[in-house]
């Protein structure tokens, strides 16, 4: 596997931190589209793992994580949100079954939500190319072909993959959860001027250079719509969707987000695209 520069790379073992967001200014434009087959190096991907009490899921995520079958490298950074049912433990074992410069782990000191936590894995992350992954078995990871492919072939710089797109297995649960999907993707797209069919999915595949203009100031799950409309506000920008299956759980089986989360998730719709609507 080759090495891949990166001033925000800190360290190949466990790291504890306390990671303060801040706000940053994006740029106004990208550097040019490159088509990533041609790089000289292997291409690195890196999945960040946000994992809060998963002890039921986080040994089979990982391994399916570190089990798919990809065309460039990959790493795995994990960064548990002060775990309390044995994740942690088991973390620490899996930290002996692979590579450090495959899989890394990060501790926070106390519980801080789910954007804090994926704001401390884009400060480890070494890749071209980024994706969230959660930790319970709702997304899968075989599906990192799909997403990957538009941005390979130098056509995308985001890669949303959406669960309403059809084509893919979907288990069936939540009306009201849908319905309430479907709000948020609508609005954010009237504050947007884009598209999209699902705002709130969790894989976003990212360019590298297009992440690193971000900084996520929520803490908990209004990063999702925080990102969206600061992607939108980056000139020439170039967002695809791809559909993706979705195994969702249900309450008794872990799911966390609730309705107060809906409600802040409008809020930074309008507080992260306003006064910039197009």
């Amino acid at each position: 596997m080759s090495t891949h520069a990166n001033p925000l790379y800190l360290s190949n073992k466990k790291t504890i931190v306390n990671p303060m967001g801040s706000v940053s200014r994006l740029t106004t434009s990208l550097p040019p589209l490159h088509n990533l087959t041609s790089k000289i190096d292997p291409m690195l991907l890196s999945a960040i793992m946000p994992v809060y009490n998963e002890k039921n899921t986080i040994r089979h995520i990982v391994e399916q994580v570190m089990s798919v079958s990809l065309p460039v490298d990959l790493e795995l950074v994990i960064v548990d949100d002060f775990s309390t049912d044995g994740t942690r433990e088991i973390l620490a074992q899996l930290e002996t079954e692979y590579p450090p410069d495959r899989l890394r782990v990060v501790l926070h000191e106390y519980n801080q939500g789910k954007g804090a936590a994926i704001r401390t894995g884009l400060q480890h992350f070494r890749g071209d190319v980024m994706v969230v992954q959660d930790a319970d078995l709702e997304y899968d990871p075989t599906e990192y072909p799909v997403l990957l492919k538009p941005i390979m072939d130098g056509k995308a710089d985001v890669v949303y993959g959406s669960r309403f797109m059809g084509g893919q297995a979907h288990r069936i649960l939540y009306f009201w959860h849908m319905i309430g999907n479907k709000v948020l993707t609508l609005a954010s797209n009237m504050f947007t001027n884009l598209n999209l069919t699902d705002m709130e999915t969790c894989y976003k595949m990212v360019r590298a250079e297009v992440i690193r203009q971000i900084t996520v100031e929520q803490n908990r799950f209004g990063f999702e719509p925080e990102l969206t409309a600061k992607f939108s506000r980056i000139k020439g920008i170039r967002i695809y969707e791809v559909g993706i299956s979705y195994s969702g759980r249900t309450y008794l089986e872990g799911k966390k987000i609730g309705w107060k989360d809906g409600f802040n998730a409008l809020w930074c719709i309008v507080k992260y695209t306003w006064p910039w609507w197009r």
